[in-house]
């Protein structure tokens, strides 16, 4: 564990508490309704009506700084950032560790998005405006990453953090594709194996670990999915298998390159599996999407349903947390598409298309 986070595994861990403290805060998430009227506002009206929410403290900070979809955008981002903040605050004992291992998904979306603005010459800005500075990351190597003038840069300023070795080793395919998914996919691959390391087999851990297990395996049989179709439709003579992610259940690599061509039979393969029951509805949404940015979005939602019912079942847990930190993601992820929807004057037919919506 790294500075930043501490080590509190020696602590007992105090599920009761977070988790009463994660109910209030789950239950101050917008709904469907506040989404069908986001969509009807313009971006000033939007502000306002943040205003009158709980991102009441950040709007009100930032606007001197900034206006319109910025001031939006930094508002979730520093919102998002304090609300998992508190989650490594409140918890101890192995629940700190289980939130604060997940939490390192923030620094992976940190160097994704730094890589993806630096290839579309998107300037120093643009990025730090889509970091979530809610991980391990100081705010040095963060800001050093987005004034980088270079992929290779970035990819040599990572040299030593959890993900350096694994660039190192993608940025040759990088090269010869000069696409990101490459080097995207071996951050995710890091990430998830980063935060399986170490855990118990299922026979042999105690049931807060089980539930544990069963989200972050869940989580990379979906993740395995959406990057296999990436590499698919980018066109790029890479092997899927190359970017697997161990530790689902849902494929092994032979299976999941076998299947990525198919969209019809990976959906069955994930409806015939322990998923299918409880992921009916979403995977008639996986069906049913147009292209690969609604199906991504679908699979967005059937992981936050399964973590859902995880909680319901076991409110108790840490799977409320995992559940309630995907439902806080999946609303700042709605707000920001909207804003940046109605900036580009998208009708709010268009616009929901890009919600991620149970």
């Amino acid at each position: 564990m790294s500075a930043r986070y501490g080590d509190r595994t020696g602590e007992a861990s105090n599920y009761e508490y977070v988790t009463a403290r994660v109910s209030a805060r789950r239950a101050a998430l917008f709904g469907e309704d506040d989404y069908r009227k986001l969509v009807r506002m313009g971006t000033s009206e939007i502000a306002r009506f943040m205003e009158e929410t709980e991102y009441k403290r950040e709007m009100n900070e930032l606007g001197a700084r900034y206006e319109g979809v910025d001031l939006i955008e930094y508002a979730l981002n520093r919102n998002l950032a304090k609300h998992f903040n508190d989650l490594l605050r409140w918890a101890d004992g192995r629940l700190y560790d289980y939130i604060a291992r997940y939490l390192r998904k923030f620094d992976a979306w940190n160097v994704k998005t730094a890589l993806r603005g630096i290839y579309s010459e998107a300037g120093a800005d643009a990025i730090e405006s889509d970091y979530i500075r809610a991980g391990e990351f100081d705010d040095e190597l963060l800001d050093r990453l987005a004034a980088a003038d270079s992929i290779e840069a970035a990819i040599e300023l990572l040299d030593g953090t959890l993900f350096g070795d694994a660039l190192e080793a993608a940025y040759e395919d990088y090269e010869q594709t000069d696409l990101l998914v490459p080097l995207e996919n071996a951050v995710d691959r890091v990430f998830f194996e980063d935060i399986d390391e170490g855990l118990p087999s299922r026979e042999t851990a105690s049931r807060a670990t089980e539930l544990y297990i069963d989200f972050i395996t869940a989580e990379i049989d979906f993740r395995n999915a959406r990057n296999a179709l990436r590499i698919a439709r980018s066109g790029a003579d890479m092997d899927p298998t190359a970017y697997y992610i161990e530790g689902g259940d849902l494929f092994d690599a032979e299976e999941l390159r076998q299947l990525v061509a198919n969209r019809e039979q990976l959906v069955e393969h994930v409806r015939q599996s322990s998923y299918g029951d409880e992921l009916s509805e979403a995977l008639t949404a996986l069906e049913e999407a147009d292209d690969l940015i609604q199906f991504g979005h679908a699979l967005d939602a059937a992981l936050l349903e399964f973590a859902d019912k995880l909680a319901n079942r076991y409110p108790t847990s840490i799977s409320s947390v995992l559940s309630y930190i995907l439902a806080k993601e999946r609303e700042v992820d709605n707000i920001r598409a909207i804003a940046r929807g109605r900036e580009a004057e998208l009708s709010p037919e268009e616009i929901e298309t890009e919600l991620v919506m149970l």
